[in-house]
């Protein structure tokens, strides 16, 4: 594999906090890099949000669309697609108003919204040279499988689903919130 230039030992042009907070793009890989980076962080949120809402608000059912909803916008954003971005972004802004802020609330968030960063530039990316080029999705371990084959796979066949999905799920969650501050509650 290393002999076609196929491996994952393509050296970062950047540092991974560097690239995790605050990504440029200079070559095909980091567009690659960036991309999966995005997805697992949007799939990770996905999951900690599913375990708090299903075992400790005991909300499974919210927890399941949740997850969904995170999972499917790290699909997008792996391929490339900004309005997923913006969404996952969005509803977890929304979750700190309700839930509150900290540490590490703050530093998913950043997380987020480098991600839309990210997406926005990978969107707008024009190879124009060999070097530019995007590497070829490997398919060799299971984390090759679900980052770099399924949201090829999936995205093109649930787009507009999650186009309507994610609409649906924000206008509900503004309602709640809209509804909450109505009662005289406070988020």
């Amino acid at each position: 594999m290393q002999t076609l230039g196929l491996s994952e030992s393509t050296p970062r042009t950047e540092k991974r906090l560097k690239s995790l907070f605050w990504p440029s793009i200079k070559t095909g890989a980091d567009v690659d890099y960036l991309a999966v980076q995005g997805f697992w962080v949007c799939t990770i949120v996905g999951v900690f949000s599913f375990a708090v809402l299903t075992f400790m608000a005991h909300q499974p059912i919210t927890g399941l669309l949740t997850f969904l909803l995170f999972h499917f916008g790290g699909i997008g954003v792996r391929e490339h697609n900004p309005f997923a971005a913006v969404v996952v972004l969005i509803c977890y802004a929304l979750d700190i108003l309700v839930s509150g802020i900290g540490v590490v609330r703050i530093i998913v968030t950043a997380l987020l919204l480098s991600n839309l960063r990210a997406t926005w530039i990978a969107d707008n990316w024009k190879p124009e040279s060999e070097e530019a080029a995007l590497p070829p999705r490997l398919g060799e371990t299971f984390s090759d499988k679900v980052s770099d084959k399924w949201p090829a796979f999936i995205w093109p066949k649930v787009k507009v689903i999650y186009y309507i999905f994610a609409f649906g799920y924000l206008a509900l969650a503004v309602a709640s919130l809209i509804l909450i501050k109505l009662r005289g509650g406070s988020f």
